[in-house]
């Protein structure tokens, strides 16, 4: 009697863990982004750009981001690519305050449910010493146009 009890609550904890597993992984999936560009603005703020997460969808935003960056030091010359498809494509750029010293970082990650595209902001301290110049990170990326709302965490 002691087996079919063991054996049967075995049964009921496996099938348990793997169907809300199942359902998990299901809900959401990772979604795959093009690297634009990352790094750090060096113009000491004097780019006016403020800390904020855009979602850039057309060719006139995307052109005025770049004269922006572009206002103290010639940023956009290191991008992948500057000539954007909107009509397929739209522009997930993050901003960091400026910063009193380097060493200062984003990454981001999208992943998506059915209902929303999440993206997962993460802004990265320097360990140790840092360089004592101002700087504001940032991180430009393009993905897949898409009509679900897209939500920063």
């Amino acid at each position: 009697m002691k087996i079919k009890t063991l054996l049967l609550l075995s049964l009921i904890f496996v099938f348990g863990c793997n169907c809300n597993k199942t359902t998990t992984d299901m809900a959401s999936k990772n979604i795959e982004s093009i690297l634009i560009a990352k790094g750090n603005l060096y113009g000491s703020g004097s780019e006016g750009i403020e800390k904020q997460n855009l979602i850039i969808t057309n060719e006139d935003d995307w052109t005025t981001l770049l004269n922006q960056l572009d206002s103290a030091n010639k940023v956009s010359q290191n991008f992948s690519e500057t000539k954007i498809d909107f009509s397929k494509y739209i522009i997930v750029a993050i901003f960091a305050d400026v910063k009193g010293s380097g060493g200062h970082k984003i990454d981001m990650a999208i992943s998506a449910t059915p209902e929303e595209k999440i993206v997962k902001v993460t802004h990265i301290a320097p360990k140790g010493n840092a360089t004592s110049v101002m700087t504001q990170p940032y991180y430009i990326a393009k993905l897949p146009k898409t009509d679900l709302p897209i939500v920063f965490q």
